[in-house]
This record gives C-alpha cells, structure tokens and sequence, in this order.
C-alpha cells in the first residue's frame, strides 16, 4: 500500500525545514542580469555545468548585450562563442530562434507566462519554469536531473517524466518553497546526494528517507 497524501505533506514539510537548515544560502548559480540573460544561460546550461556556462556568458553578454544582438548575428559566430558549452549548433538555433521571437513578437521582452515561453525556440517547461520563479518571482518548480533522482529518492514520484513530477511536487510541497527548493535540491545533490555514490550516512535527511543505504 503506497503512503497516503497526507503522510506525503508532513514529511515535505519536514524535509523544507531540514532542507532550509542545511542549505540557507541556496539560490541559482547561473549569472545574469536581465530576463533574456537567463534566458540564454539556461539554454546553454543543457548537458553543461553551471560553472562552464558562467565562464562563457562572462565574456558573451559583453559582446551580445540585448536580444536583438542575438537575434540578428551571424549564427555561425555565436555557434563559435558558446562552443565550450557542448551541443553548440542546437544552442545557437535555438538562443537566435527564442531571441528573434522575443524582439520580434514580444517588443525584446521576455514573456512572464508559460503559455508564451514555450512557445520560444529551445524553451521547454523547465526553462520556462526557471525564468517564471527565479526572474519574475511566480511560483514554478523547476525539474532538472538532480529533482528527478532526489525525488524518486525521498519517494514523492515514481516518474522520470519531468512535467508529471513537477505537478506531483506542487501538490505536496507549499507554494512559498517551490523555487528554493529546486535550488536546495540541486545543491543537496551536489554534495551529499550524489548520484552513484550517496553519502547516506551524511545525509540530514536520511531518517526519512525511504532509499537510505543503511551503513
């Protein structure tokens, strides 16, 4: 017999707390300064690790400074800028597809509602959902490789269908926790939670945690 909803709720609230007590700071490690810098940072954040894509768009929104710069370079230059990120030629599309929308259909303003962000070339719902919560301030919950695993883990899902868990997630977490969670989460699974080797007997949330190697 699976656990009931309301035993899924308490021990949300349980791990926020011990979540929020092990990880105070956590919040995006992406650098940007605008709607459309995260845009792109995120895009490029695909398969690639924050660090590296920091690295890139240092020198990146220094040359491309607004969507329309993005929007109407030689893609073949922008391919070569973000090379290091890995899958550049997709990326590239994809950053010069989303910005040439954004200047052209939305006066080079990124969209504040999902319907319209995922209508962008190279945007799904967790892009979206991370340009929602992190620049706007709407409550989403982002799911990347870290939530899908962590969650499977702590037994709040039994799905690897990113859109599935995100609405799973929203009915048990609070509102007012989705976007720090995603980031509490990903840092947990940075340091403690880490794929293939977990350190379980370091882990705060380990006393209710269903998937705990016990040592």
């Amino acid at each position: 017999m699976g656990e009931s909803k309301i035993n899924k709720i308490e021990r949300a609230a349980n791990i926020i707390k011990m979540l929020y007590n092990e990880y105070p700071d956590s919040k995006c490690s992406l650098n940007y300064k605008s709607a459309h810098q995260l845009l792109v940072a995120t895009i490029l954040s695909a398969q690639c690790t924050d660090h590296r894509v920091n690295i890139v768009t240092k020198d990146l929104f220094l040359k491309y400074k607004k969507p329309s710069d993005f929007a109407y370079c030689k893609i073949t230059d922008l391919a070569k800028d973000i090379h290091s990120c890995g899958y550049y030629n997709q990326k590239s599309k994809s950053i010069q597809g989303a910005s040439l929308r954004i200047v052209e259909d939305h006066n080079g303003n990124v969209p504040d509602s999902m319907e319209e962000l995922i209508k962008l070339p190279g945007v799904g719902r967790k892009t979206a959902n991370c340009i929602l919560g992190e620049y706007y301030g709407q409550p989403s919950v982002v799911i990347d490789t870290h939530m899908v695993r962590i969650m499977n883990l702590l037994g709040f899902t039994k799905s690897k269908e990113p859109k599935k868990i995100e609405l799973e997630l929203m009915n048990i977490f609070e509102e007012k926790d989705w976007v720090k969670l995603t980031h509490m989460i990903i840092d947990h699974g940075r340091a403690v939670c880490i794929a293939r080797r977990p350190k379980c007997n370091k882990c705060n949330l380990s006393t209710i945690c269903p998937s705990r190697i016990k040592e």
